[in-house]
């Protein structure tokens, strides 16, 4: 048993020593690795800014009752989707993946320009 979990954890070490090459072939520019670093760290600090932002669009649209229990829903959702985005980027931020350090998630902030998107 221990001897399958030994192969299995050096093959699994193989495959990541192989991947690395590839992931940093391109040339770290600086500037924009800061960026991506700093709207990961942003992000994953307003995360929850997405509970209270979703109640109140869901309650202009459709009441307060569905504000304070489908928006609540869509407020952990959009939280949750937000956090792991921001900690990818943040883990992530030497290496230009998606290409030219795009945003992983649309609109990059909580309260970019458009980022409203009221439910329907």
């Amino acid at each position: 048993m221990r001897k399958i979990a030994v192969v299995g954890s050096l093959l699994a070490a193989l495959v990541l020593l192989v991947s690395v090459p590839r992931a940093s072939a391109e040339s770290m520019d600086s500037g924009k690795a800061f960026t991506k670093f700093t709207r990961g760290f942003v992000n994953i600090v307003t995360g929850w800014v997405e509970i209270p932002k979703r109640i109140q669009e869901t309650s202009q649209v459709s009441g307060a009752f569905a504000g304070f229990t489908w928006g609540v829903l869509r407020g952990i959702g959009y939280g949750f989707i937000r956090t792991a985005a921001g900690g990818y980027e943040l883990v992530s931020f030497p290496f230009p993946a998606p290409p030219g350090y795009e945003p992983v998630i649309q609109p990059e902030y909580v309260f970019s320009e458009g980022s409203t998107q009221p439910y329907k």
